[in-house]
């Protein structure tokens, strides 16, 4: 009768990984990319006024400018000026807007005024051409906006 062999697997040693070095050089990379990353400022960074309730006590002589954008996202100024019919670009500038705008600021100082703009939004309107026409009212440096209801 033949004897069936019992052998014993000896324990050898399993092989280890040392990963303490991969994870040292993981957070290198993480604190490289942290410090090195630019931050772009969020629209809700743009610091705004609002409208005061008391009414002012000095008339302004300066009517103030309407910006309208409408239903496909193309922006009307005052009525009867067209501008850009969308942004484009990985900035998404208006450049016909911001143009207007910054005729409009340098008018108003002229005269000894500050610049109003009223915003008045269709109610199909894309809200990134919205943000479009205030990160142009914020790069012209115009603060006093207000939005009003779209007249016809």
């Amino acid at each position: 009768m033949s004897r069936r062999k019992h052998s014993t697997l000896t324990e050898e040693d399993e092989p280890e990984l040392d990963i303490s070095s991969l994870i040292d050089v993981c957070f290198l990379l993480l604190i490289y990319f942290m410090v090195t990353a630019t931050i772009q400022p969020r629209e809700s960074d743009i610091g705004l006024q609002l409208p005061s309730s008391a009414a002012s006590s000095v008339p302004s002589d300066l009517e103030p400018m309407l910006v309208e954008v409408q239903d496909d996202g193309s922006v009307i100024v005052n009525n009867d000026e067209k501008m850009d019919l969308g942004a484009s670009g990985p900035k998404r500038d208006l450049p016909l807007l911001q143009q207007r705008l910054e005729t409009y600021k340098l008018g108003a100082e002229a005269g000894g005024a500050e610049a109003l703009v009223q915003v008045a939004v269709r109610g199909e309107a894309p809200q990134q051409s919205v943000v479009d026409v205030l990160n142009c009212l914020v790069g012209v440096g115009i603060d006093k906006v207000t939005f009003t209801d779209f007249q016809e």
